[in-house]
């Protein structure tokens, strides 16, 4: 039975685009729990799918376009299916997703399904699309000619899906194919295909004709690539305006309740600790939501409309420069969320070789955890008002951040395949969805999940470090020697003097040629275990510089001598240098443990901390020495 006590548990099978996931989010809503297979890395979804007299627990099996695997995802899902991964049996029936639009190759899944001889169903999605394209199919003879139950679903619209919840009260007498589909023989397999076809009256579909005027642009090498370009850049242009009115609504908040906390715990350790490590530390990662959240929409907007397989498309001839595919392009497109479901998407490349070109590769591409650094930097460095135009320079500083991590992918990867990680490519083959209205369901789905996933970062590892940061900024106290200061110069004496003070003092030699000071080294050193610690811990420092507006002591550093050593902190080239450096170092513990769990070994993780040090730390001297040239 199923993992859940006398629940019967259905596998839920089908090809990367054909509404599976869209079915599975819309049978299990908020019950289905995300993790990985036991024993191995690759990621399946469980949950529990309401049915008319009781409950189904629903597996939605990674997209595979055979079970004659290519790729770890593949192998993983015949695995599943023929019940041979540890502690985790074979389902008890299989219900098997169809895009009706393209039923002559979708079939050919199908058939391999039935003849694993588990109790079967058919969902067919897209219904819609088929018919308003001129297609057409005789559910019921189809459901005759493959011997097992079929329904029809627009999922994503939520169309069918009860007809698919009273399919599965009954998954428990499934039929089992009485005679297999011949397999083994891909010409029989054709004509089993063909014949299914015929008995069910199918009517093939006739291409969108909005999708093929849109790709003649969009597709095109020059006019496409022109448009992606103006895409991406319209993207952070967006990110810089749109968001800067609802930022300054939740720094608003912060700075409300820095206030509430301040008249009401008075002074102390305990009141600055509040003030300053939980609610300006955490808080001051938190205003950086509303980015985070656009980031994020825009993402899952592009992907739900279908440009994002145009772009990879497109992609796929810059990426075969670097020795790679768009398949490629696609797990580093996932790593401009975060490097870890980045990685992660590497699993459907069947190359090993490819795998780990781009697994060591993906970190480089700009993840959400530095959009918060490269925020506070850009607004340090470029004026509110700056413009080029109609456009902000801001966003189009941002915008170069992107594209620099970008090519620097590329370029990484290119290295890898022309050394140690020569031949091993295959052929591509990309499926272009036609273009589709998402639904708000499906899109706010899509933003809440990774959104969650920052604010719970912010709320464990984040809340952790600035603690202890704060601590170490605070420890030990000086009561005597600052007896006599203000409140200002004592903060800042104490700090000077500090744990973190005596540790960002011990590394200054290190980060000097690249304009760092012992303040900017300790947010550099929290920074390894979160990069977005860097920006709370640059609070604390303001916050120890001016206890009473933290904000202006910030800006104080950036254009002004700062009360010790006479030094300005944030200098043009320290920003820049700070900039090449976050873009370029391994800063993230998550992705490490990643990489360990995807290649099995500590030596690529070792290989990408230690090459990625040197590219940050290389490019960010020269990036400090070209600009203090150009601004002395």
């Amino acid at each position: 039975m199923g993992v859940l006590e006398g629940t019967v548990e259905v596998a839920l099978l089908g090809s990367p685009n054909t509404g599976k996931s869209s079915l599975f989010n819309r049978l299990t809503g908020l019950s289905a729990a995300t993790g990985n297979y036991p024993g191995v890395t690759v990621t399946r979804s469980r949950g529990t799918a309401r049915t008319p007299s009781g409950s189904v627990t629903v597996t939605d099996l990674p997209g595979t376009y055979s079970l004659e695997p290519a790729s770890p995802d593949e192998e993983v899902v015949l695995d599943h299916l023929e019940g041979r991964l540890e502690s985790d049996a074979a389902p008890d029936a299989l219900l098997v997703v169809l895009d009706s639009t393209t039923l002559f190759r979708s079939l050919g899944l199908c058939a391999e399904a039935l003849a694993l001889g588990h109790p079967t169903a058919v969902v067919l999605t897209m219904v819609d699309e088929l018919r308003a394209r001129g297609g057409d199919v005789d559910v019921t003879a189809l459901s005759r000619a493959l011997g097992v139950p079929v329904v029809e679903t627009v999922a994503h619209r939520g169309r069918g899906i009860e007809d698919v919840r009273e399919l599965l009260d009954a998954a428990a007498s499934w039929p089992v194919a009485l005679i297999p589909p011949p397999c083994d023989d891909d010409a029989q397999l054709r004509g089993w295909i063909r014949s299914v076809l015929d008995s069910a009256r199918y009517r093939v579909p006739g291409s969108s004709v909005a999708t093929s005027r849109i790709d003649r642009v969009l597709l095109h090498p020059v006019w496409g690539s022109l448009v992606f370009l103006a895409v991406m850049f319209g993207f952070f242009q967006v990110i810089f305006t749109v968001a800067a009115p609802i930022q300054d609504a939740v720094q608003g908040v912060f700075d409300h309740w820095g206030e509430l906390a301040a008249t009401n715990l008075g002074s102390g350790f305990f009141a600055d600790f509040v003030g300053t490590a939980l609610i300006g530390g955490v808080g001051g990662v938190l205003v950086f939501l509303p980015q985070i959240m656009l980031l994020y929409l825009m993402i899952s907007v592009l992907e739900a409309v279908g440009y994002m397989s145009r772009a990879a498309f497109l992609m796929d001839r810059i990426m075969a420069r670097s020795g790679l595919d768009g398949r490629a392009f696609v797990a580093m497109l996932s790593s401009t969320a975060c490097a870890v479901p980045g990685i992660m998407a590497t699993r459907t490349m069947p190359s090993s070789r490819d795998r780990i070109a781009t697994i060591m590769s993906a970190p480089l591409m700009t993840c959400s955890a530095r959009l918060p650094v490269y925020l506070v930097l850009i607004a340090l460095l470029v004026p509110d008002d700056a413009r080029l135009g109609p456009f902000s320079m801001q966003g189009a500083a941002l915008f170069a951040m992107y594209l620099l991590g970008g090519l620097a992918s590329l370029t990484v990867a290119r290295v890898f395949k022309a050394t140690l990680l020569r031949r091993g490519a295959l052929p591509f083959y990309l499926e272009m969805p036609p273009y589709r209205l998402p639904t708000l369901r499906g899109i706010l789905r899509a933003v809440w999940v990774p959104v969650w996933m920052f604010v719970r970062k912010v709320g464990t590892i984040i809340l952790v470090v600035t603690a202890v940061l704060w601590v170490l900024i605070n420890f030990p106290a000086r009561e005597a020697e600052t007896a006599r200061m203000d409140e200002a110069a004592a903060q800042s004496y104490v700090m000077e003097n500090s744990f973190a003070g005596a540790a960002g003092k011990a590394v200054e030699p290190v980060f000097e040629p690249l304009g760092f000071d012992w303040r900017v080294d300790i947010g550099l050193i929290g920074s390894f275990a979160a990069r977005e610690v860097f920006v709370s811990t640059m609070g604390q420092v303001a916050a120890a510089e001016d206890p009473e507006d933290p904000g202006d002591a910030l800006r104080q550093l950036t254009h002004t001598h700062g009360p010790h050593q006479g030094a300005q902190v944030f200098t043009a080239p320290t920003i820049v240098a700070l900039m090449l450096f976050f873009a370029f170092a391994m800063q993230c513990v998550s992705t490490l443990a990643t990489m360990r769990r995807e290649t099995n070994s500590w030596k690529w993780p070792a290989l990408a901390v230690a090459y990625m040090f040197v590219l940050a730390y290389g490019t960010a001297w020269l990036g400090h020495w070209i600009t203090g040239l150009v601004i002395s």
